[in-house]
C-alpha cells in the first residue's frame, strides 16, 4: 500500500467558467470580468503548461478532455466525483451542484481501462443525492492510504453519517472535524478539506486555525504525530492563496515531489519551504485563471489513480 502514485488523471477543460452553481458555498471563486471563451483559452493555456511540467519530471498524466455538450464548467476538477483505489475498486461520490453530476462519464474508465488498468468493482455512492446529502470525493476526503485513516472536514458538500459508511466500505479510520474560514465576518465552513490539509508520505500541511473547537484540533494533531507525520501548519491567509490545495506525487525512479499553483507557492514562508524541501522538491505551476472562477487548485485538477494493471 502507498500514499502515493505516480499515475493521475486530468480533465482538459472545454467550457470553464464561474459554476453559479458551485459559488454558493464555495468562497473561494470570484468572478471576473471576461467572456467565458477568454475565461476557458486562458484556462486550457494554465492546464497545458501544468501537465507539461508533471510529464516533465515523469509523472504518468492521462488526459481526457472534457465533452462539449455536457456544459460542465468544472469538469476540470475530476477528484469531485471519482476515486481509484488499489484493489481495483472505483468509488462515484454525490455532488452539490447538479451540473457537476454530469461530469461522471464513463468513457473515463474505458480510457483508464485502454491504458491498462484494471477496474474490478465500481462503489457507487450517488444516489445519496436524491436526500440532498454529498460527499465529494477526495476533496471531502483525505486519505492516509497507509495508516488507513481517513479525514473530514464537515460541511455542506461532506456528510458525516455518507463519510462513515465510506469509511466502513473501505476500511478507513474516520477522523472528523468542522474546519471554517471567515467570510464577511462570519465563521463558515470551509467547502472541501482539501483546500485546508494536504496529507503526504512523512508530512501534512494543514490550516490548523481553522479547526476552532480546541478539542477536534488536537485529535487531528494527534493522529498526524502517532503517523510519524510532520506536521506544518500554514495561515489562514495562505490557505486562501491555496496553500492547503497541494498533492504529492511520484515521478520518474519513485522520486516523490509536493505539487501546488504558483500562488500557493508564493504565499509560503522561506521556512514552511524548508520544512517541505527537506521531505522532496516543490514543483509550482501558474494556476490563475483556474483558481479565480473554480475556486480550486492544483490539488483538486489531479484524481490520483492507484488501480492494479491489468
Amino acid at each position: 500500500m502507498q500514499q502515493t502514485t505516480n499515475t493521475i488523471l486530468m480533465i482538459r477543460p472545454v467550457n470553464f467558467r464561474m459554476n453559479e452553481q458551485t459559488a454558493i458555498n464555495n468562497y473561494f471563486q470570484e468572478d471576473i470580468d471576461l467572456k467565458n471563451a477568454e475565461i476557458n483559452a486562458k484556462a486550457q493555456n494554465e492546464f497545458d503548461a501544468f501537465v507539461e511540467k508533471l510529464e516533465a519530471v515523469g509523472i504518468n498524466v492521462v488526459v481526457e478532455s472534457d465533452d462539449e455538450l455536457m456544459d460542465t464548467p468544472d469538469s476540470i476538477f475530476p477528484n469531485n466525483w471519482v476515486s481509484f483505489h488499489s484493489n481495483g475498486d472505483v468509488a462515484l461520490y454525490p455532488m452539490f451542484a447538479e451540473n457537476r453530476r454530469k461530469e461522471r462519464r464513463d468513457e473515463v474508465f474505458i480510457r483508464l481501462e485502454n491504458e491498462g488498468f484494471k477496474i474490478e468493482n465500481i462503489v457507487d455512492y450517488t444516489s445519496a443525492e436524491d436526500e440532498g446529502v454529498f460527499l465529494e470525493g477526495t476533496g471531502s476526503l483525505i486519505l492516509d492510504r497507509v495508516n488507513r485513516k481517513a479525514y473530514c472536514a464537515l460541511s455542506p458538500r461532506a456528510d458525516e453519517d455518507l463519510f462513515i459508511e465510506f469509511c466502513e466500505d473501505f476500511e478507513y479510520t474516520p477522523v472528523v472535524f468542522v474546519a471554517n474560514q471567515t467570510v464577511e465576518g462570519k465563521r463558515l465552513p470551509i467547502y472541501h478539506t482539501n483546500v485546508m490539509m494536504c496529507l503526504a508520505e512523512t508530512f501534512a500541511v494543514i490550516c490548523l486555525d481553522s479547526i476552532d473547537d480546541k478539542k477536534e484540533r488536537k485529535n487531528v494533531i494527534k493522529h498526524l504525530k502517532e503517523d510519524g507525520k510532520e506536521v506544518i501548519a500554514i495561515s489562514e491567509a495562505q490557505m486562501h492563496q491555496f496553500a492547503g490545495n497541494m498533492l504529492q506525487l511520484r515521478g520518474k525512479n519513485d522520486k516523490r515531489y509536493l505539487i501546488m499553483s504558483e500562488a500557493a507557492h508564493k504565499s509560503l514562508t522561506q521556512d514552511q519551504i524548508n520544512k517541505i524541501e527537506k521531505h522532496c522538491p516543490i514543483i509550482s505551476s501558474s494556476l490563475e485563471t483556474i483558481e479565480t472562477c473554480g475556486g480550486g487548485s492544483a490539488r483538486c485538477m489531479m484524481a490520483e489513480v492507484f488501480l492494479p494493471k491489468s
